[in-house]
């Protein structure tokens, strides 16, 4: 007997994937976590039966979102990370010496401990002493920050059940305030190609744009995301993206990266035409 994994991205289309056996699973108060083995994508992450992350593709996703902004602003000494319980996104920030703190709030202490234990890959750098993990609700942690982080990441799910704080007006207000005057934030952006994703990226934009001065949005590829096409948000009180960046600074660092470089860095941000309408109209 074979079994599948298989999300829904629209009532017409579905992603399937063979797996091999299920690891984990776990019904918290927030979220349903699974931990599947597969032969073609290694072990993957789904909560609430979306896939959060595989091994084979996950560096694309963890690159574009730490080393982005990090080649923007080299001098970010603290960093607010939202999510981002499966260690990817801290295994990517970890790579800079310069980084003294990194504080991650997790609502759901099941997702650490599941990735802990399945997902070293990316998980064991969770220990690492200039990593502090926080269970709680980001929305509510923000609140008690100020002129306190260089950068902030939202590395959560979408903006369904335990992660829908995260993606109001509010929350974005709450992260310009926390922000340093140099400070950039950086949120996962949503799916610009179904119908069905388009709203809540519209929606997520028109906020970001409303809380600050400069936003820009860019795009990846990632095979096992909706489309295979995803986007991040690129906030910042005075940093643009492509022109204030030093990219033979970043390069200098001889970073090893398996997605990332300072030509996509570039690149990321040059945007179909079809995605740039569907952006402006929430302006």
């Amino acid at each position: 007997m074979e079994l599948w994994f298989s999300e829904q991205h629209t009532p017409n289309v579905r992603l399937s994937i063979k797996v091999d056996r299920q690891l984990f699973s776990e019904t918290t108060e927030f979220q349903r976590v699974d931990i599947f083995e597969s032969t073609e994508f290694g072990r993957i992450l789904v909560i609430d039966g979306r896939i959060m992350m595989t091994e084979r593709d996950e560096f694309i996703y963890h690159e574009m979102i730490t080393h982005v902004p990090l080649c923007v602003n080299p001098d970010v000494r603290r960093v607010l990370l939202v999510g981002g319980g499966d260690g990817g996104s801290v295994r990517e920030l970890l790579k800079y010496d310069t980084i003294d703190k990194i504080d991650l709030v997790e609502v759901d202490e099941a997702v650490v401990r599941a990735c802990r234990k399945f997902i070293p890959k990316t998980a064991a750098c969770l220990d690492n002493p200039r990593v502090e993990i926080f269970f709680a609700d980001g929305l509510k942690f923000i609140r008690r920050k100020e002129n306190f982080y260089d950068l902030i990441i939202v590395d959560y799910t979408d903006p369904l059940g335990a992660g829908e704080g995260l993606f109001t007006r509010e929350f974005y207000g709450n992260c310009f305030a926390a922000l340093t005057v140099g400070g950039i934030m950086v949120n996962q952006h949503e799916n610009p190609f179904y119908s069905s994703d388009i709203a809540a990226m519209q929606r997520a934009h028109k906020r970001l744009t409303a809380s600050f001065p400069i936003v820009r949005a860019y795009q990846i590829h990632i095979p096992t995301y909706p489309a295979g096409q995803w986007l991040f948000g690129f906030a910042s009180k005075k940093f643009h993206p492509t022109r204030d960046v030093d990219l033979a600074r970043w390069n200098s660092l001889a970073l090893q990266t398996n997605y990332y470089n300072t030509r996509i860095h570039v690149g990321a941000f040059a945007l179909p035409t079809y995605v740039m309408k569907t952006l402006s109209a929430a302006e």
